[in-house]
């Protein structure tokens, strides 16, 4: 009888599969959600376009930052600070050439040269590597308003692929407090 049972029970795979339903359920979507494509960490994987150029200077990035987000509304004006993580480079075609004396199975030695390739354009870059942004800091007369504060934070993550992590937003002081304030240490 024992035996008629473990046969009705390997016969059966449906059965087993609707006793299991829920954990088969759970481990497949766990393992989809491994396979998830997740944001990394340390600054590496920003949109595609989201970086200047490779040869824009970081403080005309800056300038060209303030200008935009002193166009959002509540701003006012507004400074831009980026720290890097990694420059951007170029990587440039080379024409590259081995020279060996002996044997081909078995050189005695060999020398290696290589060129950058040009054209009538000037040299020819086949990579672009962007900058990787460390971090951001706003300064903006808006930047008490919680509002203002949060779309400056979007603005600047859309802009560098940065984290609200990443990215402060402070209040302009202004010159009536920053007078208040530099006297009061003086006093001390």
């Amino acid at each position: 009888m024992a035996k008629e049972e473990g046969k009705r029970k390997l016969t059966n795979p449906l059965a087993v599969l609707g006793k299991y339903k829920y954990v088969l359920l759970v481990a497949v979507l766990g393992g989809l959600l491994l396979l998830w494509p997740m944001e990394r960490k340390d600054g590496a994987a920003a949109p595609a376009g989201a970086e200047p150029a490779a040869g824009t200077d970081l403080a005309q990035t800056e300038k060209s930052m303030a200008d935009i987000l002193g166009k959002i509304e509540g701003v006012g004006r507004v400074e831009v600070m980026l720290t890097l993580h990694s420059g951007g480079e170029r990587v440039l075609a080379q024409d590259s050439s081995l020279r060996y004396s002996g044997s081909a199975q078995a050189p005695d030695s060999y020398e290696r040269s290589s060129q950058p390739v040009t054209d009538a354009g000037g040299v020819v870059v086949t990579q672009e590597k962007y900058p990787q942004y460390r971090g951001a800091l706003v300064v903006c007369e808006g930047g008490g308003n919680d509002a203002v504060r949060f779309q400056v934070v979007s603005a600047v993550s859309a802009l560098t692929g940065l984290g609200s992590d990443r990215i402060a937003v402070v209040k302009w002081q202004d010159a009536a407090a920053a007078g208040a304030a530099e006297r009061e240490m003086i006093d001390r």
